[in-house]
């Protein structure tokens, strides 16, 4: 780390490997001072506009939201939320045109704007230094900012991970790649603030130095920026040399220090931070003003652009609608790319929407661009090696990309390509090599995903798979310590074991209750079939005799009524013939009684005495009406007599 401040104070400026000075076309564009673009009807904002994972969403359609409140909340520092770049009613969630070669789709929420464009409620603080350093990084985080000098890492992430490794803070305002002057506008417009979120990261960070890099075609910023100094010394301007890639990280921390990030690893690992100044800004706006990262300089450049320029554009809104602001006409001829010439993508749809890595809108015409140029194959004349910055050997890694030898191509270090596009530039045979190595980079990513997915499924079936073993032991020792507990519980007993026992008891209740006599039990019949039925004989014998008892019931009581009929119109007889009667019916009544009780001289013992008892009983009280039916026929018949 020491080396790396004593290389800075040297003031010595170093050179790197490759690289080189394609035209400029930067005067296209700088002339003229930022303007705010329009504001569109209809705003389409992608829930995941930096290198990391989409946040949760937090409102649905129909929803109301004010400019700058959250659409999403993230968790943990690499995922970032993003906000609303204006006022107005959410349409729609659902995916939308991305801004992508591949032409797919993204998740975005569909804002329709009610023109009021109102802030959510701000809470700007004027004095940076009474808040903690812990304070400021979560600020930016939930400001949604990310690196606006191309990479999109989440800077509270970059920041945070740095803390007390940082000797030598940089501040990126090269902007080497032709055509591209937002950074160079914001210098030249926006000084003050500028300095103002480099010193907030200062303070956070505590570096030993920081400095501004700017390249040597940008003489209008580093003299805005040493005006805004003000005299102070707490950071230095430095002019570099212009020379593409420059501005690349890796490649700006060797020029200003002459040494190379080892592959693989992060500048913070030589005790070197990088930020962009566009960046540092958005910071500024953040802490101070309490702002989130909702719209950022777009430059509008090209011959097919009338009004070129650069513009404050938000987020989400549809680059078909600024390229009509600035006078574009659609030719189906020439392609508009999203970016410079060199690191750009060509849009398959003008539909998509800006986002945080769209730095600049390129439109060329047929002088400019050269549509008839085919891909022919590699001729190996070793230019691309020559003009890579990084020292990679970019015709291997093309054979290696072609025929998917992924395992090649990292071995070839394809993840230290800063994807520059000087390969392309330089190679005769026009081959997309960027693409290529894009498209391979991507390829890995997603065997190395779907390895690491598969790798967490292995763990997590190997847990349950231990759980359940431990789950199991558990059970094991529970009902061997139970056991043991019953064993000391019998010793204790004198041998008898209280749960055998227990069972003998209720095994004993249910003998019991089984060997009770019933009916049903204590006698059987075999039919003819040789079924065993039960005998219901008694049963039905005391059936029959309630039933006879209740027939001359009701025959007594006719006959009564007959006899009560007769007394009415007779008068009475002589009182000994009655009792002579009485006593006839009282025989009679006595013989049918035997006669019934012999019927049923198969019933048992136990049912003929109750039979007999109630018989007896019933004859007993029917003594008095029989009495009186005899007395009735013997003075019908009496009366008979006379009557002869």
């Amino acid at each position: 780390m020491a080396d790396v401040l004593t290389r800075f104070n040297s003031g010595k400026l170093w050179d790197f490997d490759g690289g080189i000075h394609p035209p400029e076309m930067k005067s296209q564009s700088n002339q003229t001072p930022i303007i705010q673009a329009p504001l569109a009807e209809d705003f389409y904002v992608p829930i995941k506009q930096h290198a990391g994972s989409a946040g949760n969403l937090l409102v649905k359609p129909g929803d109301k939201v004010l400019k700058g409140q959250p659409l999403t909340q993230g968790d943990g520092l690499r995922v970032l939320p993003i906000h609303a770049p204006t006022s107005g009613t959410v349409i729609d969630i659902a995916p939308y045109i991305a801004a992508h070669p591949s032409g797919l789709s993204e998740l975005a929420v569909h804002i329709h704007a009610d023109g009021k464009d109102q802030w959510r409620e701000q809470n700007p603080i004027e004095d940076f230094l009474t808040q903690t350093p812990e304070t400021l990084i979560e600020t930016i985080y939930q400001a949604g900012i990310a690196g606006l000098g191309g990479a999109v890492f989440p800077t509270a992430a970059k920041i945070d991970s740095a803390q007390k490794q940082v000797k030598l803070l940089i501040i990126n305002g090269a902007e080497c790649e032709p055509y591209i002057t937002c950074d160079d506008r914001l210098m030249r417009d926006n000084p003050e603030e500028i300095i103002e979120g480099v010193r907030i990261l200062r303070y956070i960070l505590r570096p030993e130095k920081v400095v501004i890099a700017v390249e040597d075609n940008k003489p209008e910023a580093v003299v805005a920026l040493k005006n805004a100094l003000h005299g102070a010394n707490d950071m230095e301007i430095r002019v570099i040399p212009t020379k593409y890639p420059s501005g690349a990280a890796k490649q700006l921390i060797q020029v200003l220090t002459g040494m190379e990030v080892p592959s693989g690893q992060r500048s913070s690992s030589i005790g070197v931070l990088m930020q962009n100044v566009g960046t540092a800004f958005a910071i500024k706006r953040a802490i101070i003003d309490d702002e989130p990262l909702i719209e950022r300089v777009v430059t509008f450049t090209g011959d097919k652009i009338p009004n070129k320029g650069n513009q404050w554009v938000r987020f989400g809104t549809p680059i078909s609608f600024l390229l009509k602001n600035v006078g574009y006409e659609y030719d189906e001829r020439l392609p508009v790319f999203l970016g410079g010439p060199m690191m750009g993508l060509s849009l398959s749809n003008l539909d998509a929407p800006i986002t945080k890595l769209g730095n600049c809108v390129l439109a060329p015409d047929h002088f400019e661009y050269d549509h008839k140029a085919e891909e022919q194959a590699c001729i190996r004349c070793s230019a691309c090696s020559d003009a890579c910055p990084v020292h990679l050997m970019p015709q291997q890694l093309y054979w290696y990309a072609r025929s998917e030898e992924h395992e090649k191509s990292e071995e070839y270090h394809l993840k230290d390509c800063i994807e520059c596009g000087l390969c392309a530039y330089v190679c005769p045979s026009h081959i997309p090599l960027i693409q290529y190595f894009r498209q391979e980079k991507a390829k890995i990513w997603e065997i190395k995903e779907k390895a690491k997915k598969a790798e967490e499924a292995k763990v997590r079936f190997e847990a349950k798979q231990a759980r359940m073993e431990r789950e199991l032991q558990e059970r094991q020792e529970r009902s061997k310590r139970a056991a043991e507990a019953r064993r000391e519980e019998l010793a204790n007993q004198k041998g008898i074991d209280p749960v055998q026992a227990a069972l003998e008891r209720l095994k004993a209740k249910k003998a019991d209750i089984t060997t009770k006599p019933t009916i049903s039990s204590m006698k059987t019949i075999v039919s003819e079939k040789g079924e065993i039925l039960p005998d219901n004989s008694e049963i039905m014998a005391l059936r029959k005799a309630r039933r006879l008892a209740r027939q001359q019931a009701e025959k007594a009581e006719n006959i009564g009524s007959e006899i009560n009929s007769i007394n009415t119109e007779n008068s009475p007889t002589d009182d000994k013939k009655a009792a002579i009667a009485a006593a006839l019916a009282r025989a009679k009544a006595k013989k049918q009684a035997s006669q019934g009780a012999s019927e049923q001289s198969e019933v048992s013992q136990t049912a003929v005495q109750n039979t007999e008892i109630s018989t007896a009983t019933e004859s007993t009280e029917m003594d008095p009406k029989k009495a009186a039916i005899a007395a009735a026929i013997a003075r019908a018949k009496a009366k008979k007599q006379a009557a002869r």
